[in-house]
């Protein structure tokens, strides 16, 4: 399906420099398709190269290893794009993209891409920055997995995932990722997260209500998390 009416590229955060009348012709540029949750929107075999844009729902970016071992790299809600390195290289894909929540996505061909940021400097500051922040999660990630464990790599993942208190002393996870979705995110078991968050709790570190997770104790956390500090609760 080609773009037409009431669709919007309004909402996508790579494009809010453009005017109403240029979102338009990138509308008209675009196929849409949804997707149900769970189901694989691209993967890194694939010859597409074309820039998604997420209208709604939730995607991850994830890789597999040859025994089929999932490295999750990145979640993507509404309003993000994903796929933009194939459409600027021209390679082949370097990682798969599956939806979490069922999902609206328009389709800008990878050509029609190249002409937008080519066209508009702002949209090719904006691809920059995002491009760099990728590149400084991966150097962080692939320092901790050689120099930390993955019991402090969870730990430093549910800080990453806080939104931290005025006064500092607690932080809160509005939505916190599954046992799976965890593990694959720092490359560990699900039996390892499962271990270190029931420590966590036993231990008053942190408190669960279904998908909300309070760190009672964020200094605590923190200090965990750091691999000089060796501060761990007894069991992990």
């Amino acid at each position: 399906m080609t773009g037409g009416e009431g669709r919007s590229l309004d909402g996508i955060g790579l494009l809010q420099s453009l005017s109403e009348q240029e979102r338009s012709r990138v509308v008209e540029s675009c196929s849409w398709r949804r997707y149900g949750a769970g189901e694989q929107i691209f993967d890194r075999e694939s010859d597409s190269n074309d820039v998604l844009f997420i209208i709604e729902g939730q995607v991850r970016v994830v890789n597999y290893s040859a025994s089929g071992r999932e490295t999750a790299f990145a979640v993507f809600d509404a309003g993000k794009h994903v796929g933009e390195i194939a459409a600027i290289d021209g390679e082949t894909r370097s990682a798969s993209v599956v939806a979490l929540k069922p999902c609206s996505i328009a389709s800008l061909p990878a050509e029609r891409f190249r002409q937008l940021y080519e066209a508009h400097p702002e949209i090719a500051a904006k691809l920059l920055r995002h491009l760099t922040g990728i590149i400084r999660i991966t150097n962080e990630r692939i320092a901790e997995l050689s120099t930390v464990s993955a019991v402090q790599r969870i730990y430093r993942e549910l800080i990453r995932l806080c939104e931290q208190e005025a006064d500092g002393s607690e932080a809160v996870i509005d939505a916190m990722p599954t046992q799976h979705e965890l593990a694959s995110k720092v490359g560990a078991t699900r039996e390892t997260v499962a271990r270190a968050l029931g420590q966590l709790v036993n231990t008053g570190v942190i408190e669960r209500r279904g998908r909300t997770v309070r760190i009672r104790d964020f200094e605590m956390l923190s200090d965990m998390a750091d691999p000089e500090g060796e501060l761990m609760p007894k069991g992990i």
